[in-house]
């Protein structure tokens, strides 16, 4: 057994440590879909309740339950929240990005 290995920091942030395009914007759809499926749960709902609750196709929700985010926008999925009975307080922080960029 080769017990090499090199521990790894992450960043907070997977999608950027895995080098994504769109890492922020991925980083705050897995937020909400996290707590969108945390008070389905909380609250026992099947997809098909939550349907009639905010008018989501419930198809919508096995996406948002399979990690499948793409088509979601975060106003979308703020909405959904709202309209689960959820108080959704977004707080914003601008970083000055580490890659360094040259205008060519």
């Amino acid at each position: 057994m080769n017990d090499d290995f090199e521990l790894i920091r992450g960043s907070g942030n997977v999608f950027r440590d895995f080098g994504r395009r769109n890492a922020s914007l991925e980083q705050a759809r897995a937020i909400l879909a996290a707590r969108i499926i945390r008070t389905l749960e909380e609250r026992g709902l099947s997809t098909r309740e939550a349907e009639k609750l905010t008018g989501v196709s419930h198809s919508e929700f096995s996406r948002i339950r399979n990690a499948r985010l793409e088509r979601f926008t975060l106003d979308r999925m703020i909405t959904i929240l709202g309209n689960l009975d959820e108080d959704v307080e977004v707080n914003v922080t601008f970083r000055r990005n580490s890659h360094s960029f040259s205008g060519a």
